[in-house]
């Protein structure tokens, strides 16, 4: 009799799938107003300074400090500059209106803010004695001419959007999108706006997936929900392989008579992986299907019962579609946090609990942790990733997940 194999650990089959990503080579050229989300392909340096001149951070008066030692110097203002408009050299004992923004005027070396000085006619009090460089933003203190602004890899965010424009970078080189398959097996499965049969539900995960798809950038092609069939499924497979860098299934990856995905990526390709010890998520599927002399796409197989998938697609597709799209840190920022609740007996995988943060500061519990109460994912603020037959007590501190973390 063949030893079963034990089950893979959630590290373990993330490495796997990490392992065996070809990363996506083609680029693209597109404005640097339309690369929201999209990955960096190659690094980007400025060419200019910022700021590109020293300028003031206050409204207020460009002063020389040597000037105002008395805290409370009379200065004669000979000249007004705002912002975009460049002034006069200052002269000794003279002081410039400045604004937010604006150049500082050669001969100067400090602002004083307006709110300690005093306007009297043409001449200002100062009662203030700045010390050099008080208020005044140095030419290049942001961003260095020559230096590299972003890096390969970078998945661009609006804070890395604004930095990039902020140099004059009006395009962007970017990874292509990933082409990515969705399909659905299960003929009890309806779309909502359809009578629902005897013993039908709807079909949740499509937009579940989808949803998360689109989050992550990618270019889907949905081919629905697919009848319970060997010949159906391998049929899908084949036309999704030909075009598609991955194909996400969900639903079929078990062991029961109308599971049909497993023997047939088998049958049109290979299946590296199946089965991890995680709850929930047991029947998570990793294979590739063939295409012929194009070589392969690569297939997750998802769980049927919802937050199955859903937490499956978290932990281990987010990462895989980033690395495929050439991101280097695909991994999500985790936080210790404070258990609020009780949890008697661990259970013997590796649990990944929904929870919220409550407004003391620690996590509570959704009550019904079960793997199709959907509505755990909505009232939670993310996942405990929860050891083996570990139990929890109030107090205790918990490896927590947030679902920023993980949906982007």
């Amino acid at each position: 009799m063949t030893e079963k194999k034990p089950m893979l650990s959630a590290p373990e089959a993330l490495d796997i799938l990490l392992s065996a990503v070809q990363p996506i080579v083609e680029t693209e050229t597109v404005p640097t107003l339309e690369a929201n989300g999209r990955v960096l392909a190659a690094d980007q340096t400025s060419q200019l300074n910022v700021p590109p001149m020293d300028n003031t951070q206050m409204d207020g008066y460009a002063v020389r400090a040597e000037d105002c030692a008395s805290g409370n110097a009379v200065l004669k203002v000979t000249q007004r500059i705002p912002a975009g408009h460049v002034g006069s050299p200052l002269q000794p004992d003279t002081a410039a209106r400045i604004f937010t923004g604006a150049m500082i005027p050669g001969g100067a070396d400090a602002v004083v803010m307006q709110e300690q000085c005093e306007a009297q006619g043409d001449s200002v009090i100062v009662r203030h004695a700045p010390k050099a460089g008080e208020w005044i933003r140095r030419t290049g203190e942001d961003i260095r001419a020559g230096n590299i602004l972003l890096f390969r890899g970078t998945r661009l965010r609006a804070q890395e959007l604004g930095l990039a424009s902020s140099v004059g970078l009006a395009e962007l080189p970017v990874v292509r999108r990933p082409r990515v398959a969705v399909f659905f097996t299960g003929d009890e499965l309806a779309m909502p706006g359809e009578p629902l049969k005897p013993g039908a539900i709807y079909n949740s995960n499509r937009f579940t997936l989808r949803g998360l798809l689109e989050n992550l950038g990618c270019d889907i092609t949905d081919y629905g929900i697919v009848p319970d069939s060997l010949e159906a499924t391998r049929d899908t497979l084949r036309t999704a392989a030909a075009e598609h860098d991955l194909i996400i299934t969900s639903g079929g990856v078990s062991v029961g008579e109308e599971d049909h995905i497993k023997p047939a990526v088998e049958a049109e390709g290979r299946l590296n992986m199946w089965q991890i010890a995680i709850k929930p998520g047991k029947p998570l599927a990793f294979g590739e299907v063939d295409r012929g002399e194009a070589g392969s796409a690569f297939f997750i197989g998802l769980p049927g019962n919802p937050v199955s998938s859903f937490v499956t697609f978290l932990l281990f597709v987010r990462p895989f579609i980033l690395r495929l799209q050439g991101v280097a840190e695909v991994l999500p920022k985790t936080f210790a946090m404070r258990a609020d609740f009780s949890l008697p007996k661990g259970d013997r995988r590796n649990e990944f609990l929904r929870a919220r943060i409550n407004p003391s500061g620690g996590l509570d519990l959704f009550s019904n942790q079960g793997s199709a109460v959907l509505t755990s994912t909505v009232w939670g603020d993310g996942l405990i990733d929860n050891p083996p037959s570990n139990a929890i007590s109030p107090g205790d501190t918990v490896r927590f997940l947030p679902f920023s973390e993980l949906l982007y």
